[in-house]
């Protein structure tokens, strides 16, 4: 039974006089079952009136203009509240949406190796939702591809490409500016940046000019993900002159553009990354995005931000309708997904992975060593549920601290790595290697060569670079050594789904998961608005349970 608190919403009970609902009288639904489906009805307005002693609630009707007597009819009702209609499109901001052409504030995150690949970008984007190519861990060529099959695909978008960068292999975050700027890939996601790049700034800056009115244009917009304030401000500013200087000394950006480049921010927007799936910090969502988003007001007081103002949005533990409204109550821009994208029909990996993540539970994950920053130390989170990989790759990362080259490792230690992990020798393994980094990048062997901790470095990465490959193929027999990048989100979104059409993977496509979030998070706002107003609902009102959607056709 739906109870109201007058003193909350200001209103006498007592009164003879109050706002009055005009409307068919059997519009309104007294029953839990009715009440629940009228406030569903997200397209139609929403009225909660009282008859009596009762109070029901009706999509129809209209309230009369100020203060009127309540009469006798049966078709007049006190108001109690009354809240518009609501879509997934008045969540965020509107300008994210317009900028990239969008049906709402909704964006789903590159994974790399093409785990959020063609046929997601694709999908996404003819439903009118910004999806990020996995580029991370291809070949040029392999890119290159993509890029042509998505634009003739979606040939005004929307759509956009990752931008990784790698310190280890710069040739290869080079190669994918010139890849976009010669294909006129309008958007990128930034992403693993700890610094500005020359590549980065080049990107942005070759993108820029002048329209016939004289104000600045902008081609390359840059969404740069990111977890840290100092980072952020790197992004917040503009590019700086050390980097744009040599830029146009060997003829990449023109002169005006190195000029407009020192008026604009280096980014657009800002996804502020919090506890996610692959590389993070496992920073909180309610500290760091208040942070930032306070960092970028104190930023735009200057005079140069205030011209082109920087979106922040949220990612990172966004798996239920509850998290990307409690996103955009906290101040996000737009909302990012990915760890449950992982799991849909679209996801560029094998059935087997999206079988294990739909069972994951939230704390089903733990952190690993990443095979693109391996002797850096970074982590990057993981499935644990199903697989050894990350307690061996720590194990490996072990090794590697303890000892300065393979030869160092005791024989017994070593046997055991090629025989329960590797499956292969050593020395097949440094073949390999040879093989793969003299197409790739040769100075990496080169460099191994001289120094025999590095050589030890580039056989641990094989191993943790193939791992991803194996899952994404699902190879036979290498089950227990599958890296999957997954965060927390993907068990709060199991749980959310259970017994719905969402619950295996067979009924995810990513533009229903996408809908089913931003629509649910569209109805708890409602809910919300009609707390506020001093309506209390008793519990399982104020759950969006996905149902109805038709799950999309087998890839």
């Amino acid at each position: 039974m739906i109870t109201f608190s007058d003193v909350q919403s200001g209103t006498n009970s007592g009164a003879e006089e109050s706002r009055v609902w005009r409307g068919p009288s059997g519009s309104i639904a007294y029953d839990g079952v009715g009440i629940k489906e009228r406030l569903r009805q997200l397209s139609m307005p929403c009225y909660v009136v009282r008859t009596g002693q009762r109070i029901g609630v009706s999509n129809e009707g209209q309230l009369s203009d100020g203060v009127s007597r309540v009469s006798q009819r049966t078709s007049d009702a006190v108001a109690l509240a009354a809240v518009p209609p609501i879509s997934r499109r008045s969540l965020g901001d509107p300008n994210f949406v317009k900028t990239y052409g969008l049906d709402c504030a909704y964006m789903a995150g590159s994974m790399a190796n093409a785990i959020a690949g063609e046929e997601m970008v694709i999908a996404l984007g003819r439903a009118g939702m910004l999806g990020a190519f996995g580029a991370g861990g291809l070949s040029l060529d392999r890119l290159e591809a993509s890029i042509r099959r998505i634009q003739t695909a979606l040939p005004l978008g929307p759509y956009a490409f990752n931008l990784i960068h790698n310190p280890h292999e710069p040739a290869l975050e080079s190669g994918a500016v010139t890849l976009y700027l010669k294909h006129g890939v309008g958007v990128v996601e930034a992403s693993a940046y700890l610094a500005l790049t020359p590549y980065i700034v080049r990107y942005r800056a070759a993108g820029l000019g002048l329209d016939s009115s004289g104000k600045i244009k902008v081609e390359n917009r840059v969404i740069a993900k990111l977890s840290r304030r100092e980072v952020a401000a790197q992004f917040l500013q503009p590019a700086p002159e050390k980097l744009l200087r040599p830029l146009v000394d060997q003829g990449l950006i023109t002169a005006q553009q190195a000029t407009l480049a020192a008026e604009v921010p280096m980014a657009d927007d800002i996804t502020l990354e919090a506890d996610s799936g692959g590389h993070t910090d496992n920073r909180p969502l309610v500290c760091m995005l208040p942070s930032i988003i306070a960092q970028r007001d104190e930023v735009q007081r200057t005079a140069i931000a205030q011209q082109m103002p920087v979106r922040i949005g949220a990612a990172g533990g966004i798996g239920t309708p509850i998290s990307a409204f409690g996103a955009f109550m906290m101040g996000a821009s737009y909302v990012v997904t990915g760890s449950i994208n992982h799991s849909c029909l679209e996801a560029g990996t094998s059935p087997h992975v999206k079988q294990l993540l739909a069972q994951a539970d939230m704390a089903d994950v733990m952190m690993a060593p990443a095979a693109d920053m391996f002797e850096l130390g970074v982590n990057l989170q993981v499935l644990k549920r199903g697989t050894m990989f990350p307690l061996r790759a720590k194990k490996l990362y072990e090794l590697y601290l303890t000892y300065e080259s393979l030869e160092a490792i005791p024989k017994a230690e070593l046997a055991k790595l090629e025989k329960q992990v590797f499956k292969r020798s050593v020395g097949e393994i440094w073949d390999a290697c040879i093989d793969f980094f003299s197409a790739r990048d040769p100075q990496q062997i080169v460099r191994a060569r001289q120094n025999p901790k590095r050589k030890m470095a580039l056989v641990f990465r094989w191993y943790l670079g193939l791992a991803t490959h194996w899952a994404i193929r699902g190879e036979k027999g290498r089950e227990l050594d599958y890296q999957i990048w997954c965060g927390p989100a993907m068990g709060a979104f199991n749980d959310w789904a259970r017994g719905s059409h969402l619950e295996t993977p067979a009924g995810r496509g990513v533009v229903d998961v996408a809908n089913a979030l931003m629509d649910g998070a569209a109805f708890l706002y409602r809910m919300q608005m009609l707390r506020l107003a001093g309506l209390q609902f008793p519990a399982g009102y104020g759950t969006w349970i996905p149902e109805g959607a038709v799950a999309p056709a087998a890839l």
